[in-house]
């Protein structure tokens, strides 16, 4: 089984390629609609100051076995 993603556009319950994609003239296949996120505005700069403060060795190499652990070992 082989498939093809294609974006569309849906216009009076007409499927419309929305890219160069031509849609073929029949097909068959399961159609999946996602609604577009609701959109929150932006959250403002500087939200958590004063919050936590980063130590300074943050950036230091991290202890051996703390990278054996990721490397599965």
């Amino acid at each position: 089984m082989s498939y093809v993603t294609v974006e569309v556009e849906i216009e009076h319950g007409r499927i419309l390629a929305k890219g160069a994609e031509a849609l073929p003239e029949k097909a068959t296949g399961l159609l999946t609609i996602l609604n577009p996120p609701s959109v929150s505005p932006p959250r403002p700069m500087g939200l958590a100051k004063g919050l936590f403060t980063v130590p300074d060795d943050f950036n230091d190499p991290l202890p051996e076995d703390v990278v054996q652990s990721f490397d599965g070992r």
